[in-house]
């Protein structure tokens, strides 16, 4: 018997043992995902299990046969449809994750067809099921799944219900026999409400967009897959006969979109490898503007002669390649649901996870929002769910992985009482869907979440007010009293009553302490006073900023003082209209309803909020330290030369913030939206102005540069007209 470490035929054992390892790990992988549509595993886990196995066979050729994974397409097809053999063979493609990948793949295919295979065509990598569709004579006659890319499920009954799919193509051109080879899918939008139709009906969810696609495609009954909003987006063909074949992808694209199919209009050609790394670098900004998952980008060489000539391994063709992006859903474990009280005393459950690594950053937490969202999601704690993070999203948890349940999973219970106050909690009038603890003058966890809200940039901009500073006045270590017991107390703090503070590290996502992984015990700071018993920096720096803040605009002081419906632009426009907090607090609710932005809804949640002698108290004691509570009186109007106008501003002006910009464009009448419509007048943009600038080029809305801007404010719309930039190609 081999020792460890010895080797086999030229392969050390512990290399050979990993290899059957991971070929096990992979080929189970792959009959979960492509064959039952339960995967178990996420993307990414997938991914580096395929990758360790390739580097293995790379450093020890000997290990690779044709049994091996990577020498597979797909997984072989399930038992419960009829088997189709495809016309011509499906391929899987060949990875790239980086720049390094695809300047190697740039390299390889510029050596074999000997120079530069360009044009490149350049597509959105659909995160659903390959699907293979046959027309002969113009008539639907087949459609199949990819299956192990020689034999597929006949799932023709089903595809004939897909939206978009024609059963006969349009023209007198049609070749007489096609085969077309795209991606079904499932948008976004109506995964969600697919599930929660299910968890409704009492089934079970599915795990996310891909799988709820395939799901239903393999659907038994064709009836169950006509009432799902399945999608099809061709990607390439098969087989073409009876015409005459284009010459190239994009051209073949064309002649499909004139038969009928559904052609993504996503794609492009570019002429350089570079134009196609700005491609892939552009969807990896605007990765979720598409309304289906995608997973990266598909590059293939455009003209088909250079693809023949090029050619295709085992299992990959040479001249096309998926860089795929960074994986933003991956799977672990949920091991709690607790509840968190934020600033206007909602109640909301949260995700507590097995910390794991997702778009870049570690996540052990992550919002459920209400208990009707947690039961429409149909996640159970014990559950291994899939979490999703996208970019600098707010992690979210999509669901469940229900193959992997063994019984021990238990339901969650909302509870019935404040978990820092004790008071019951109720719903604010009847639909609501969000419980509130009603003690808002003395919750300790209210009061914490408004004390750090009025700090925020947003509102007063108090440096030295973080979350663990607002824990630290509202919350001290017993037998220590809170300094800060309402909003009231906030202007009258000394550094005599601040620097003996002692208290617990909360964490500013969910308001639970957070605890010291070497001690096991809760974390303690003394924020205010240093190892010498002075004021620490962070007192003196508190200080001084309490004193700036008592400046801020009036604007400032509405949004800090937490009332509901209240942020920066509504309480913008309440300050412009009503210019003190006396005028605003003595108004009626008509007088407020009045006010552009307001309305009856909001201007009845200001009154009321107004009424109550302690939010009084907070004005009068603000009032008595100093506290700013009036602006200026309106500056005269200048011309009006933007009145009737609307505008939207994105991306980076130089030499103006988006707050001054949208300043500039009110003053002179404009307003100023936040999404682009067919309503907008012109878009506003800068440096990276991102999905907004999309949007107005699809919709035809007119675009100004910072220099189109400045044109507009000095000599009004019509001379701006004549500088409007023209959209990208």
């Amino acid at each position: 018997m081999s020792e460890p470490g010895t080797e086999v035929e030229g392969v050390p054992v512990t290399a050979r043992k990993r290899h059957a390892e991971l070929s096990e790990l992979v080929d189970e992988a792959r009959w979960r995902y492509y064959v039952l549509d339960q995967p178990t595993v996420s993307d990414a886990q997938f991914d580096e299990w395929f990758r360790e196995l390739l580097a293995l066979e790379e450093a020890h050729p000997s290990l690779q046969t044709p049994d091996s994974p990577t020498q597979k397409v797909g997984a072989p097809v399930s038992g419960d449809f009829a088997k189709v053999e495809h016309l011509n063979r499906l391929e899987s493609l060949d990875n790239a994750f980086n720049a390094d990948d695809m300047a190697a793949w740039q390299a390889r295919v510029e050596r074999l067809a000997e120079g530069d295979p360009g044009p490149y065509l350049c597509e959105l990598k659909i995160d659903g099921l390959a699907i293979a569709l046959v027309y002969r004579d113009g008539k639907l006659e087949r459609g199949a799944t990819r299956g192990d890319g020689r034999l597929g499920d006949d799932v023709t009954a089903n595809v004939r219900t897909i939206q978009g799919i024609p059963h006969r193509l349009k023209g007198d051109d049609v070749p007489s026999l096609v085969e077309v080879r795209g991606e079904v899918y499932i948008p976004v939008e109506d995964f969600v409400k697919l599930n929660e139709q299910l968890v409704e009906q009492g089934k079970l969810p599915f795990a996310n967009p891909r799988n709820s696609a395939a799901g239903t495609l393999r659907q038994k009954d064709p009836r169950i897959t006509a009432q799902r909003p399945l999608r099809m987006l061709v990607h390439g063909i098969g087989v073409w006969e009876g015409t005459d074949e284009p010459r190239a992808q994009s051209h073949c694209y064309e002649r499909l979109r004139e038969f009928g199919l559904p052609v993504s209009d996503l794609y492009r050609v570019v002429p350089t490898i570079d134009e196609v790394n700005a491609f892939i670098e552009h969807y990896r900004v605007h990765r979720h503007d598409p309304p289906y998952e995608i997973d990266g980008v598909v590059v293939k060489v455009d003209d088909f002669r250079t693809q023949r000539e090029l050619g295709s391994t085992s299992r990959a063709p040479r001249w096309a390649i998926a860089f795929k992006y960074p994986p933003e859903e991956v799977n672990t474990k949920l091991l709690d649901i607790q509840v968190g009280v934020g600033r206007t005393g909602r109640v909301t459950p949260f995700a507590v996870m097995e910390p794991v690594v997702v778009a870049g950053s570690t996540v052990e937490r992550a919002t459920l929002h209400n208990a009707a969202i947690v039961k429409k999601k149909g996640v159970l704690i014990g559950d291994t769910v899939v979490l999703r993070k996208a970019g600098d999203v707010i992690p979210e948890v999509v669901g469940p992985v229900v193959a992997l349940r063994d019984g021990s999973e238990r339901e969650f219970v909302m509870p019935t009482h404040c978990p820092e106050c004790g008071t019951e909690l109720a719903y604010e009038k009847e639909g609501d869907a969000d419980l509130r603890c009603p003690n808002a003058r003395g919750c300790p966890a209210q009061i914490r979440e408004r004390i750090f809200f009025a700090a925020g940039r947003r509102a007063l901009n108090i440096d030295g007010l973080g979350y663990v500073a607002a824990t630290a006045l509202t919350q001290p270590l017993p037998p220590q009293e809170p300094v800060v017991r309402t909003e009231a107390d906030l202007f009258d703090l000394t550094l005599e009553r601040i620097m003996p503070i002692r208290s617990v590290v909360r964490d500013p996502d969910t308001g639970l302490p957070k605890i010291d992984p070497k001690t096991g015990e809760e974390k303690v700071v003394s924020l205010f006073q240093n190892m010498d018993g002075e004021p620490s920096q962070n007192a003196l720096v508190l200080m001084e900023e309490l004193e700036k803040a008592k400046q801020a605009s009036l604007a400032q002081v509405l949004v800090a003082l937490s009332i509901r419906h209240i942020g920066p632009p509504t309480a913008r426009a309440l300050a412009d209209a009503m210019r003190s907090i006396d005028a605003i607090m003595n108004a009626s609710e008509e007088e407020l309803a009045a006010v552009e932005g307001i309305g009856p809804r909001v201007a009845a949640t200001i009154h009321e909020w107004f009424e109550v002698d302690w939010h009084r108290e907070i004005i009068e004691r603000w009032r008595a330290a100093g506290v700013r509570m009036e602006d200026e009186p309106a500056p005269e109007k200048g011309p009006q030369t933007l009145e009737g106008l609307t505008f939207v501003v994105t991306g980076t002006l130089d030499g103006y913030t988006r707050d001054s910009a949208a300043e500039a464009l009110t003053a002179r009448g404009g307003k100023v939206a936040s999404s682009v419509s067919k309503k907008t007048s012109f878009l506003i943009a800068g440096e990276n102005a991102g999905s907004k600038y999309d949007k107005a080029v699809s919709l035809g809305v007119p675009i100004l540069d910072r220099e189109g801007f400045e044109i507009l404010l000095k000599e009004g719309p019509e001379s701006a007209a004549a500088n409007v930039v023209p959209p990208e190609s």
